[in-house]
This record gives C-alpha cells, structure tokens and sequence, in this order.
C-alpha cells in the first residue's frame, strides 16, 4: 500500500462525522390516490366500451352522405327579380324600330342626386355637450366656430397695407422730385433711346466674343492658368449679363455728367 506523505495535519487522527439525512416526505393520501388511480384504470381494461351496439350491414355509409348539403333554390315570384322559368327577352334587331313618342313625368336629375346621397353615408355635423347630462347642440351656430363672413370688416382691406401702399407712394414721389431736381440742375440727364439700343448691341456683342472664347477653353483645366482664365471669363461674361438684363428691365435710365 502507498501512504501519502506525512504531515503535521494527519497526525492527529479525527473522528469520522457521520451526515443523518431527514426521512422521505410522504404525503398522507398516497394510499387513497393509488386506490382512486386503479379503479379508473381497471375499467377501461377491455377493447373499447363493453356494451355498444353493432352496426347492420344494411345501413352503410353511402358516397357524399357526410357531406353539407346546400338549400335547394327556389325560383322567386316578386316582381323585379329574375326566375327560373321566365326567360329574358331577346335582343332587338337592326330592323327593328324603336317606340317613339314614350314621355315619362319622372325627374331623372333629382332621382340621380337622390340615389347618390342614399349611397354615400351622409357626414355627422359637428356637436358640442354644454351640460354633464349629454346636452347636445350644433357646433355651428354655438359661437365657438370663427366665422370670417360675419365680421364687420369683411372684405375691406387691412390698414396695415393701405399704411404700406402710402409709404411707397410717398417714397416713389420722394425719388421723383429728387432725380427733377437733379436733372435740372445738370448733373443728370435721361438716356436716348438711340444711345440705349448702341450699348446694348455693343454689350451684346462684347457678349459673344467672351462665349466664343469660352467655347475655345479646353476641357481639362489641369493648370493654375487655365483655370483662373475660365474664372474671369465667367465674371465677365456674368457682368455684362446683368447689365444686357437692367437695360431691357427699365426704359428711363439716367446718367450722372461728369
């Protein structure tokens, strides 16, 4: 036999403590359970029910007997439905020939708007409680509801835009009598049409020169040269736009003399 090493902890020898486990919980109706258990069990023992009557060889299950059967149909006799007897008539032909002078009292426009109301559901109108009863009354007429039409000033304008139409009035006159006064004494003078139409041909065509060699850049701009010209070519081009668009706008253009 191979002991393990010796120790201080094992001189001593201990006493060997021995674990009493606490009885089984058995429950005081395991008797009566077991009893109840066999009892049920014993009876159903045999091949089913032990009493059940045969079933005759004459009454078999035919083909579909299981089978919901629908309700017969039964041909209506109410006038406006269609039977079974009854055939409809045949369509006309091309020879036959229409009746004429048929007249009818019945207003086809008020039965029309009647059968669309009665087939659309009709809105509920809008109702208010005023009492913890229920009291219900229309919304309408209660005052709550804004009603602009009713208002004194309906359909007048506001005094905040006549006050605003008499501030441009008064600065439009205001600018008037100062460009008068300027052209009276000199210091300017309204352009001639004659003059506004030659500026604008020689915008026009200071224009197209600068497109054209806009049109001539190259499509790469792989170069700080290349790309600060395109760069002032589309100032210019955008200056003498605004210019071209200012002409055409106002027909009375006036100049300072130098």
């Amino acid at each position: 036999m191979e002991y393990p090493p010796e120790s201080i902890h094992t001189l001593i020898p201990r006493e060997e403590v021995r674990i009493e486990k606490p009885q089984r919980y058995t429950s005081r109706f395991r008797t009566t359970v077991v009893q109840e258990k066999k009892s049920s069990k014993n009876a159903m023992k045999t091949m089913g029910p032990a009493k059940v009557e045969m079933p005759s060889p004459d009454k078999y299950l035919q083909k579909n007997s299981r089978d919901n059967k629908l309700a017969e149909k039964k041909t209506s006799t109410k006038a406006g439905e269609h039977s079974h007897t009854h055939r409809k008539p045949d369509v006309p032909t091309r020879s036959d020939v229409p009746l004429m002078g048929l007249h009818s009292n019945k207003d086809f426009v008020k039965t029309h708007v009647m059968e669309t109301t009665m087939s659309e559901p009709r809105k509920p109108q809008p109702i208010y409680a005023d009492t913890k009863r229920g009291h219900r009354q229309l919304l309408e007429h209660s005052g709550l509801v804004p009603k602009y039409i009713q208002k004194k000033d309906y359909g007048e304008t506001p005094e905040y835009l006549n006050q605003r139409r008499e501030e441009v009035q008064r600065a439009q006159q205001q600018y008037d009598q100062y460009v008068s006064d300027r052209v009276k004494e000199g210091a300017m003078k309204v352009l001639s049409a004659e003059e506004r139409s030659s500026i604008m041909v020689g915008l026009k065509k200071n224009w197209e020169d600068l497109n054209r060699q806009y049109q001539g850049l190259s499509m790469v701009t792989d170069t700080i040269t290349k790309k600060h010209r395109k760069e002032r070519l589309e100032h210019a081009m955008r200056q003498l736009e605004s210019h071209i668009s200012m002409l055409e706008r106002y027909t009375t253009i006036y100049v300072a003399n130098d």
